[in-house]
C-alpha cells in the first residue's frame, strides 16, 4: 500500500510540473540509496523517509521542492544552506536539479540518517 500511495503522489506531481517531478524523483532515489533500511511513506502531503525512525521528508510546492529535516537544528551547517528558525526543524529549498549538488544535499542526508539511527 505505501508504494502505491508514493506512486500516485509522484504521478500527481508529474502532471502538475515535470521539472519538480524530476527533482522529487532524484531526491527520492538518493535517499532510498543511502541504506537498505530506508523506507518511505506518504504523509503530510509529501514523502517521509525513515530508517527505524523518520529522518527527512520531501515536499513539492508551487515554485520549489523542500527537503525537510525534523532534527535539522542539531546539524552542523557547514555550507550554510539550512533554512528555518524553529527549535528542531530545518529545510533546504531546491528549485532545479543542480541544487542537489550545489547545496550539498548528500552530506545533509547522511547527517540526518546517522542522527536517526544513532539516537
Amino acid at each position: 500500500m505505501p508504494a502505491e500511495r508514493v506512486s500516485r503522489l509522484l504521478e500527481d506531481i508529474r502532471l502538475l510540473d515535470q521539472e519538480r517531478f524530476e527533482l522529487v524523483y532524484a531526491l527520492r532515489e538518493i535517499i532510498l540509496g543511502l541504506d537498505s533500511s530506508v523506507a518511505e511513506e506518504v504523509k503530510y502531503g509529501g514523502i517521509l523517509f525513515s530508517a527505524g525512525k523518520p529522518f527527512c521528508g520531501v515536499f513539492s510546492y508551487a515554485r520549489h521542492v523542500s527537503l525537510e529535516f525534523g532534527a535539522g537544528a542539531s546539524f552542523p551547517d557547514e555550507f550554510k544552506v539550512l533554512e528555518g528558525e524553529g527549535k528542531l526543524r530545518r529545510h533546504i529549498k531546491l528549485s532545479v536539479a543542480e541544487d542537489i549538488t550545489a547545496k550539498h544535499v548528500g552530506e545533509y542526508l547522511r547527517l540526518a540518517l546517522k542522527a536517526s539511527t544513532s539516537a
